[in-house]
């Protein structure tokens, strides 16, 4: 009997804060259907909620069987794609999530290691990047929101899985559209100078696009 592929699992983050459009979103419905390295992608759209994010994760992890999670989220002002290596257990918010929730100092699973490294070659993928003239780097933080709760949460359900899920999280730039938006506004209210805002760099979606598919590659042939 045919051994059945496992899929690879791409998630992106709905738009928050205000924001029309989430550009992890935005890349994670273009990989959907794709098969990279002869491994079929399947994508899923997370909500902005705390209370969600781990009965999600596990649902996912559980129905699907993936081989890999790769999330993705945004991190206003990055100007690179960024590897995430670690995810703690907490949440501290700045902002509400998308249902108004602000959490202070919480435990993301109340029995949970403090930290859990994210199970994706980082480092090889970083090389791959920067080989496809992608600029990328290596995070030893992914905050203390729905980014970092996103990777804690998948790691911890792939514990529970009989065969083995790799898992990490990607942060992504604004897109240009983005930035041009935050410059338009910065002019018409004329608040602060552009030089006071620290969250102006981009990347179009195509090269975004192009660097998930070389992460997805990448990982599949460097699978554990």
């Amino acid at each position: 009997m045919e051994r059945m592929i496992r899929p690879a699992l791409v998630t992106g983050f709905m738009p928050y804060a205000g924001r029309g459009v989430n550009p992890a979103a935005e890349i994670a419905r273009a990989l959907d259907g794709k098969i990279i390295a002869d491994t079929p992608v399947v994508t899923r759209l997370l909500p902005v909620s705390v209370a969600e994010i781990a009965d999600l994760a596990e649902a996912l992890v559980r129905e699907l069987n993936p081989c890999m999670v790769v999330s993705l989220g945004l991190w206003p002002g990055e100007p690179v794609i960024r590897l995430e290596r670690v995810g703690l257990n907490i949440a501290d918010f700045e902002i509400p999530d998308n249902l108004g929730t602000i959490v202070t100092d919480e435990p993301l699973i109340g029995n949970g290691a403090p930290a859990k490294m994210a199970t994706l070659p980082v480092r090889i993928i970083e090389a791959a990047l920067l080989d496809a003239e992608i600029p990328a780097r290596i995070s030893n933080s992914a905050g203390t929101f729905l980014c970092n709760a996103c990777l804690y949460s998948f790691l911890a359900a792939a514990e529970t899985m009989r065969e083995y899920v790799a898992c990490g999280f990607v942060h992504v730039p604004y897109l240009p559209n983005q930035v041009a938006e935050i410059q338009r506004t910065l002019r018409r209210e004329a608040v602060l100078e552009s030089h006071q805002r620290a969250d102006m760099a981009s990347m179009d979606l195509a090269t975004g696009v192009r660097a998930l598919e070389i992460v997805v590659d990448t990982a599949v042939r460097n699978s554990a």
